[in-house]
């Protein structure tokens, strides 16, 4: 495996570790003094949405009545607001500065925290167009951007290594282009696990660019798809995580390997309690924003030889703890599905879900 991406915890990367939490602000002083010192607001913020919960409602052109479209961030705020969320991580793309300022003007009335979503640059000719959503996201009062490398999953866009290793490249140096930027303007850029890196892998991109403006989105289920434990996947990456992506996973066997699915909270096989938790010791002032989406499962196919192209970092005894754990957690009735649903249908399960999670942080996480 190439260096960049050490396999364990190494007395290097660990020394980095510290390092970041310094530079990067609460986490340094989360590990120094106890949480009532910092403002409730800080950890009492009730749990926000990810725009991607409502897959379905999200410029939907579906004429319902009860579930109609979410056109733009403001309508995303609005309803958000309605069902008692406490924040909305939303995609900037070609804001205007007077929707920039419509965004914060509401967003300030409601009391909701806001979280970009950004698209990496790919060249230095993609920077001005960076840039201008950047200072959008800014303006409209977000100082966290979440952003992804992939927007497809590892092991079924790379059939061949060395296409995944120019991904890797060039992904790095997107984020090497967009670090500049962000620092310029004091921004936080949070890459996200997005079934493109392992843990370690991730780990070891924020520690080699070394910038306390970038870090993690820390997804709660995304490795699992991997073979990750969730928990080591969250121990690994909460020490970086400037935002989160909040989820219980549901498993069930299929022929090629697993299916895979974002099901309602504490129904999974993530330990939320613990992650929650742990997220907070690092980094007390976090948001947590529920990505709840709502569609058919994720096959897996852990079994075929086309899934491992692109793998190095499992041994023979990860695999058979993940099997294990899989066997011993195996999701009780039906994965949640969207096949033969109506739209109206589908709309109305998308809203059940979130709104079933929302109950569930309030009463079990706290939040």
């Amino acid at each position: 495996m190439n260096s960049i991406f050490p396999q364990h915890k190494s007395i290097q990367s660990l020394s980095g570790r510290r390092s970041f939490l310094k530079t990067a602000g609460l986490g340094a002083l989360a590990m120094t003094f106890p949480l009532p010192l910092f403002p409730k607001n800080l950890v009492d913020t009730p749990m926000g949405i990810v725009v991607h919960s409502y897959a379905a409602r999200w410029h939907s052109d579906v004429p319902s009545e009860k579930y109609p479209g979410i056109e733009n961030a403001l309508g995303l705020l609005e309803h958000c607001k309605e069902i008692g969320a406490g924040g909305v991580q939303t995609v900037v793309n070609g804001w205007s500065k007077d929707f920039a300022k419509k965004v914060r003007d509401v967003r300030e009335k409601f009391g909701m925290y806001l979280e970009g979503s950004i698209a990496l640059p790919k060249s230095q000719d993609e920077l001005p167009k960076f840039e201008t959503d950047v200072l959008a996201a800014r303006e409209a009062g977000a100082t966290i951007l979440r952003t992804a490398c992939l927007s497809g999953r590892r092991y079924v866009d790379f059939t061949v290594l060395e296409d995944f290793n120019k991904f890797k490249l060039n992904a790095i140096r997107s984020i090497e282009l967009a670090e500049p930027v962000v620092r310029k303007h004091k921004m936080k850029l949070a890459v996200e696990n997005h079934k493109d890196w392992t843990s370690a892998e991730l780990e070891s991109i924020v520690l080699n660019l070394g910038s306390e403006w970038v870090g993690v989105t820390l997804d709660f289920g995304n490795n699992i798809s991997f073979l990750e434990h969730p928990m080591r996947v969250i121990e690994t990456l909460a020490p970086y995580a400037f935002s989160t992506h909040v989820k219980d996973m549901g498993v069930k066997h299929y022929q090629d390997g697993f299916l895979l699915s974002e099901v309602p909270l504490g129904e999974g096989i993530v330990d939320l309690k613990s992650a929650v938790a742990l997220c907070k010791k690092h980094n007390p002032g976090i948001n947590f924003s529920l990505e709840m989406i709502t569609r058919n499962p994720l096959e897996i196919p852990c079994m075929k030889d086309g899934y491992w192209t692109t793998f190095e970092h499992l041994t023979g005894l990860d695999v058979y703890r993940m099997q294990r754990m899989i066997e011993e957690n195996l999701f009780e009735g039906e994965l949640p599905k969207i096949t033969g649903l109506s739209k109206e249908k589908q709309l109305a399960f998308e809203e059940q879900n979130v709104v079933a999670c929302l109950d569930y942080s309030r009463i079990s996480l706290g939040l």
